[in-house]
């Protein structure tokens, strides 16, 4: 069984295609660009504001900007990339609509992951409680927490369909006692994380 994050950039990955031009927003310490440079030979860019995982980028030889991404539009030209991520970081920002519609004008299509809100374990938690969940996937106190999106699958349908996005491929996986597993069957109520690849609508 693969371990949550290698299982989240293993899907990631298969819907990168080989030889692209890759933008990676909040990537981190450039884990997910290295390992599309090693398996897909992209050429990725990353953008981050963390400075200590800036430097892991540099150590890993990844291309990476200084960069909030509160701070809009980004400065790249329509269509510059192939692919854009946002990997588990859409319920961070400030403007997630406008974020995305910004990747959706820099790149060709965009792949983005969230933790899934819609969650029977939070909405029982929330119900019984009353309180703020905290969960295995996300087991931030509300005053510690770098979330302040509160999404669920079904948000991010409807948020598709009301702003003419199609979405091409999706993943969805809960944690288990053997790790993160694919859910089939009721994601909004099953799964813990999302994985969307999506494009915007051609219009006729």
């Amino acid at each position: 069984m693969k371990l949550p994050k290698e299982l989240v950039i293993a899907s990631i990955s298969d819907e990168v295609a080989q030889n692209s031009r890759i933008l990676d927003l909040g990537c981190g310490d450039g884990t997910l660009l290295k390992h599309l440079k090693e398996v897909k030979n992209v050429v990725g860019y990353g953008i981050e504001i963390d400075c200590d995982a800036i430097l892991s980028c540099i150590e890993k030889d990844i291309n990476v900007l200084h960069w909030n991404l509160n701070d809009l539009p980004l400065n790249f030209p329509d269509h510059f990339y192939d692919t854009v991520i946002l990997n588990q970081t859409l319920q961070q920002v400030l403007k997630p609509k406008e974020l995305v519609n910004e990747m959706l004008r820099v790149g060709k299509e965009v792949i983005l992951s969230f933790p899934n809100f819609g969650q029977y374990k939070i909405r029982f938690k929330i119900l019984l409680n009353g309180k703020t969940p905290i969960t295995s996937t996300l087991p931030d106190k509300w005053y510690e927490t770098s979330n302040i999106n509160f999404l669920s699958i079904r948000d991010f349908y409807d948020f598709c369909e009301e702003n003419q996005i199609e979405i091409l491929a999706h993943y969805f996986f809960r944690k288990s006692k053997y790790g993160m597993i694919p859910v089939h069957n009721l994601p909004n109520l099953r799964a813990d994380v999302a994985i969307f690849k999506i494009k915007r609508k051609e219009m006729h």
